[in-house]
């Protein structure tokens, strides 16, 4: 099966992001995130197919800047339960209290 092509697009109060989220891609998508994300709520992460260390990054980032009070994230790619332990981060993609 080949890969999705990676994206980002508003569906109503989702940020949907699809395909790999990796270091080759997190530069392209980072633009087209910011210039959706105003008025967005949620992080969709259902057709993120795979995602490594600059993909956690992009989705840390953008979850941040997501209203406090309605964010969420709805999915879990492959590896993101892995990469936030290693990391330290939540299920909302913060860094756990007291971690550098």
């Amino acid at each position: 099966m080949a890969a999705t092509e990676p994206s980002v697009e508003r569906a109503g109060t989702l940020l949907r992001l699809r395909g790999r989220l990796d270091r080759a891609s997190v530069a392209g998508l980072w633009p087209r995130a910011l210039a959706a994300l105003d008025g967005a709520q949620a992080l969709d992460l259902q057709a993120v197919e795979a995602l490594d260390s600059a993909g956690l990054a992009l989705l840390a980032e953008l979850a941040d800047r997501l209203p406090q009070a309605t964010r969420r994230i709805e999915g879990e790619p492959p590896g993101l339960a892995g990469l936030c332990a290693a990391y330290r981060m939540n299920a909302d993609l913060i860094r756990a209290q007291g971690t550098v």
